[in-house]
């Protein structure tokens, strides 16, 4: 179902920007839901190329795998919301408040991998141990959320760069008052 676009007549400045806390607990909840898509993209490439070692054809799944979460996103995000940002009632959109087309949904995805291409290349150039290299990541994840802190409308740089912007489109609270009868 595409979801419902925004009002021409409408600010974009009506939709504020999401805290960067709401952000990362969406971010949070779409990794644990991409533990499943991941799991099957896993199998399903294993079991078609009747992988029987873990460590064979480990760069295919790497390459298949980043196939389909490039597929996942440009779709859900051409459509507005994944279902980790439904959830949060977090939506993107472009400049304008518009829909994504899939090519900004695939340039904001290959922009996105800047929460983690850093510090995996500084890691395989350090030969660092996983322990390092998970906390390099989640240190370079601290730092690139709190960058949006220098950005004038406190959106990911990676948001900027491609062209997109995430909002808050929590349902505006109906008071009670409005349903009364007046005779």
């Amino acid at each position: 179902m595409m979801p419902a676009p925004l009002p021409q007549d409408t600010a974009l400045t009506q939709f504020p920007t999401p805290s960067v806390a709401r952000r990362l607990s969406c971010w949070t909840y779409e990794g644990v839901l991409l533990f499943g898509v991941i799991f099957i993209s896993g199998y399903l490439f294993s079991t078609l190329s009747q992988t029987r070692h873990a460590l064979d054809n480990r760069h295919g799944l790497q390459a298949f795998v980043c196939l389909v979460l490039a597929v996942y996103f440009t779709w859900f995000w051409h459509k507005g919301q994944t279902l980790a940002m439904k959830t949060w009632h977090v939506r993107v959109v472009d400049f304008q408040g518009q829909a994504l087309t899939q090519r900004r949904a695939l340039l904001r995805y290959a922009l996105s991998w800047l929460w983690f291409l850093p510090p995996l290349v500084f890691t395989q150039i350090a030969s660092t141990p996983l322990s390092g290299t998970l906390l390099a990541c989640l240190t370079w994840v601290a730092v690139w959320a709190m960058l949006s802190r220098f950005h004038p409308d406190r959106q990911f740089w990676h948001d900027h760069w491609s062209g997109t912007r995430l909002i808050d489109v929590r349902p505006v609270p109906v008071s009670s008052h409005s349903n009364d009868l007046k005779v």
